[in-house]
């Protein structure tokens, strides 16, 4: 062997060792986002924060509190301070062994306003994981997996990801910042929300903007019902209103148009950005913050976006037939190309700062 056939072989090792050790700590991580989805499902992380600071329970006593099985609840409880989500006291016996959920750790876990809530895309990620079978089935013809297949995991875990953000910065930050959009909310727009899901983004701005109303569109039943629910509880539904219909159905025209984290999702997103444009005034669409072209190996983000685009948006898409096929990397020049194809000029990127998303103006 020669010395350079022994330096490649040294480097594969180290390549091959490096990926070994690079998924071994991806199938931890996805063990612990499992039992955190286990967590939230059945009420253990509440159970635990429910009491004030420093409360530690038993196993049986949580389980108790959330009808579940006592062996079960202290495997669960092992499992959780083992990986240091959970905190334990030094008893040795387990089923004597109290444990607690530490402060620090509840706005990542129970907090559901706070922007660092991450439960929701343990359950979004989850649910979409349970059907890999109609993906690898996807996969191999061409079809899709619709939105409906993913159910209610996929569908309510996207929901409360965004809710944070649509309750907070969106109406007290980000729009906010460009003046025009500010003002024209501020008068009392009418405005419409295109592909609306449970509502968040709506009702957002209509908590933000005392004075506006918002049309809500969506074609998914349970959403529009999801939504419905939500506005009567924050005591905006006099002034947000949700259709089960899409954009081109509309009665009238609107001051300000939003499309929130949906085109990349759609079959037809030249249509429905067309649909858009017909129902007048300002134009905006948030959609993920991608990398403005293709490089590899790609951050954390590029990362993300190409995992939610494999187990769901893409073949959410494809689910319908004549699909653009977009997913969820749906880069400026993409959205540029579209936008123009539905009648509008140019799009302009908002300076609006988020690490995921990013926010368009629509040019007429």
């Amino acid at each position: 062997m020669t010395a350079t056939d022994t330096t490649t072989t040294t480097a594969t090792t180290g390549t091959t060792e490096s990926l070994t050790e690079r998924l071994f700590a991806a199938l931890l991580a996805t063990m612990d986002v499992h039992a955190v989805y286990l967590g939230d499902r059945l009420g253990y992380y509440r159970a635990l924060a429910d009491g004030p600071d420093g409360t530690a329970l038993t196993p049986a006593e949580l389980a108790a509190r959330t009808g579940t099985a006592e062996r079960y609840t202290r495997e669960w409880c092992e499992q959780q301070a083992v990986t240091g989500i959970l905190t334990a006291d030094a008893e040795p016996d387990g089923t004597a062994r109290r444990y607690a959920l530490p402060v620090e750790h509840r706005a990542a876990l129970v907090d559901v306003l706070s922007l660092d809530h991450v439960v929701p895309l343990a359950r979004l990620a989850l649910g979409c994981a349970k059907q890999t079978d109609l993906l690898a089935e996807a996969f191999r013809t061409g079809g899709g997996v619709s939105w409906a297949q993913h159910g209610t995991d996929a569908r309510e875990g996207q929901a409360a990801a965004n809710r944070p953000l649509f309750l907070g910065p969106l109406g007290r930050e980000y729009l906010p910042s460009v003046p025009d959009i500010d003002a024209t909310l501020r008068a009392g727009a009418r405005v419409a929300d295109v592909g609306c899901g449970h509502g968040w983004s709506a009702i957002g701005i209509a908590l933000a903007y005392p004075e506006v109303t918002v049309d809500g569109f969506d074609l998914d039943e349970p959403s529009v019902e999801a939504a419905r629910r939500n506005a009567r509880e924050a005591g905006v539904a006099d002034r947000v209103r949700f259709h089960l219909a899409d954009a081109g159905s509309a009665d009238g025209t609107y001051d300000v148009v939003f499309a929130f984290e949906c085109i990349h999702d759609l079959p037809d997103p030249v249509a429905v950005l067309e649909a858009m444009r017909g129902l007048g005034g300002t134009v905006v669409v948030m959609d993920e913050r991608v990398a403005e072209t293709f490089a590899a190996p790609g951050d954390e983000i590029e990362r993300l976006m190409y995992g939610y685009s494999l187990l769901c948006c893409l073949a959410d898409g494809m689910a319908h037939e004549d699909s653009a096929g977009t997913g969820t990397v749906m880069r400026p020049d993409t959205l540029r190309r579209y936008a123009r194809e539905a009648g509008f000029a140019d799009l302009e990127i908002l300076d609006i700062e988020n690490d995921f998303f990013r926010f368009y103006r629509l040019v007429r």
